[in-house]
């Protein structure tokens, strides 16, 4: 059988696949590089390609099995329920985390917790962007997901991509799939991370904690690993990258 058409036959029967865990999108934030184009409209609403971004990872999420999928939202957030509702039309149930101020990245996580962690409060979880393009498959997330949840040491496993224009010194190294503060060929996060519950367990709900020092600890203690994505991978931070990537999907898609 030919590569060609055991990928069409994987993108069939893929919806129909049921990964037994939950994945965050965290659409909570501001966008105060997007004004004035944010200033109605919560930036995860944004369309690009005639779709809204939030949209194009809710469907990544659903085609790679996910069921169950967290939103949370602070800025506007009563137009991100009205806009997705229960889920239901792209094959998920969305549970919505709102926060009366923004919690940060690790603050959100932590304050969804109860709705991530499943019924044993162990379970590893998929947390992405709302403000990312990604043609990752999350499918092929799950045997690091399915490896966290039995042996239970690693806290973290981020994906990381090439370092955008914007960010030329990238985040962190990687070194044989482990993580590493310093190093050379550093690497972007990608906003796409697996992680443990207990890496956000201290974390009293309603406090305000960004991820990247609870990650720095994490990784000095050498409990984070990643992987490399080299497909095409869009954060989508400012107008002029908006534009240009809905540029991109209207041409590849014959929209005009």
């Amino acid at each position: 059988m030919n590569c060609t058409l055991l990928n069409q036959i994987r993108r069939l029967v893929t919806p129909f696949r049921h990964i037994p865990y939950k994945a965050m999108i965290l659409a909570a934030g501001r966008g105060e590089r997007m004004r004035p184009l944010t200033d109605a409209l919560p930036k995860p609403l944004l369309k690009v390609g005639g779709m809204a971004l939030i949209e194009y990872q809710l469907k990544n999420l659903a085609r790679a099995g996910f069921v169950d999928i967290v939103i949370n939202h602070a800025y506007l957030g009563a137009m991100i329920e009205n806009a997705l509702g229960t889920g239901e039309r792209y094959g998920v149930n969305i549970h919505y985390s709102p926060e009366r101020a923004v919690l940060e990245t690790a603050g959100g996580i932590a304050n969804a917790l109860p709705l991530l962690a499943g019924q044993s409060g162990d379970q590893p979880f998929l947390v992405v962007n709302a403000d990312i393009y990604c043609e990752m498959d999350y499918v092929s997330l799950l045997p690091v997901m399915n490896a966290m949840q039995s042996e239970g040491a690693q806290l973290a496993h981020l994906v990381l991509v090439d370092n955008p224009p914007h960010h030329s010194a990238g985040d962190f190294a990687l070194q044989q799939n482990r993580i590493l503060l310093a190093g050379s060929d550093r690497l972007t996060f990608s906003g796409i991370g697996i992680y443990q519950p207990q890496l956000f367990g201290a974390i009293e709900p309603g406090l305000a904690i960004k991820l990247a020092p609870l990650l720095r600890r994490a990784i000095e203690e050498g409990k984070v690993s990643g992987e490399y994505f080299t497909g095409q991978w869009v954060d989508v931070g400012t107008p002029e990258r908006l534009e240009a990537l809905d540029e991109q999907l209207k041409s590849r898609l014959g929209i005009t």
